[in-house]
């Protein structure tokens, strides 16, 4: 993938969610087509902050501003998490108990929740509060709420608006195709040389780009909620020009201190 060669491949993916919003049909005369591009910027943009699974992220809750949040009990009796506002914080947290976790047992967790407040950057927080205000009851119509954060498009030939593991990964898949892949005819799609993918590969782009600005296994096991021997085994595509950058870099500090 090209992402992984570029000098920043988070820099490199955003730009996908740089050309959902370029794209974004006017909600006044398109409102469904609107509302679908507005799940798949959230799509793209809550994978690239919380870097979990396809389950994780495709059974997240939602509980809206104003409504009491779901019990930390509660959510590990569903082992499911939740997107939820954080009043101490004043943003938008993700809370997931660590039993939903695929590897719950391992060392990163301890037992303690997955917590992460979102960043109030690049228009997310505008996407969210118009998301679970306006769009996401567009997609669901007439169907029963899922509860969850992501729901499909619901039409004449399905009542269902929850997401499966195959549904959610051809949502992921089509994303890529209409905004990150780069067709010359059209002069639509945000990435020469990007092949169609899921949603797990966003988890290699998080690790692959902080070993390429820190050099460090541990720090890009944090993005994705693993150990750092899993990351050296799986995700960390770290060539060798990688590390002797990071290394001139520490080095020419002291030339450029002198």
């Amino acid at each position: 993938m090209p992402v992984l060669e570029a000098d920043s491949p988070v820099g490199e993916y955003r730009k996908i969610t740089e050309e959902i919003m370029r794209l974004m049909p006017d909600e006044q005369r398109y409102p469904r087509p609107a509302a679908e591009a507005v799940r798949s910027f959230l799509l793209i943009r809550l994978g690239m902050h919380t870097g979990l699974r396809q389950r994780n992220l495709r059974e997240l809750l939602v509980c809206p501003r104003g409504r009491e949040p779901t019990t930390e009990r509660h959510l590990e009796d569903r082992k499911r998490g939740e997107l939820r506002w954080s009043e101490r914080d004043r943003g938008w947290e993700v809370l997931i108990p660590s039993v939903a976790f695929k590897n719950s047992t391992s060392s990163f967790f301890g037992s303690k929740p997955f917590k992460l407040v979102l960043p109030d950057l690049a228009g997310l927080y505008d996407a969210i509060d118009a998301y679970i205000d306006r769009h996401r009851a567009r997609l669901i119509g007439d169907a029963v709420d899922p509860g969850t954060f992501f729901v499909k498009s619901v039409k004449r030939t399905s009542a269902d608006a929850s997401y499966n593991q195959n549904t959610f990964y051809e949502a992921w898949r089509l994303t890529i195709q209409r905004y990150g892949i780069y067709n010359p005819w059209t002069g639509r799609g945000a990435i020469k040389g990007l092949l169609p993918h899921g949603p797990h590969n966003v988890r290699d782009v998080l690790a692959t780009h902080i070993l390429k600005q820190t050099g460090s296994y541990e720090q890009a096991s944090y993005a994705i909620q693993d150990t750092p021997a899993m990351v050296q085994q799986h995700y960390g595509r770290f060539l060798p020009q990688d590390k002797a950058a990071i290394a001139a870099r520490i080095l020419n500090q002291v030339w450029e201190a002198a």
